[in-house]
């Protein structure tokens, strides 16, 4: 028989896959020296973004499951 394949934890609390297959991830910088930042860049921060297509495979190793 062959072996489960692990989910790496770090990166699935790290992103999420959409049902279409689309990984999703954070902004960066978001808490760091927050107070300097302006509303508006905080808002922007604030929302999801897709991952670059040429990281979705090393995502897919990661994540065997996701997919």
């Amino acid at each position: 028989m062959k072996q489960k394949l692990k989910t790496h934890k770090a990166m699935a609390k790290r992103v999420v896959v959409t049902g279409g297959g689309k990984v999703m991830r954070r902004k960066v910088a978001l808490n760091h020296l927050r107070r300097n930042k302006s509303p508006r860049a905080v808002r922007s921060m604030d929302k999801d973004f897709p991952l670059p297509a040429s990281d979705t495979r090393r995502i897919k190793r990661l994540l065997p499951y996701a997919f």
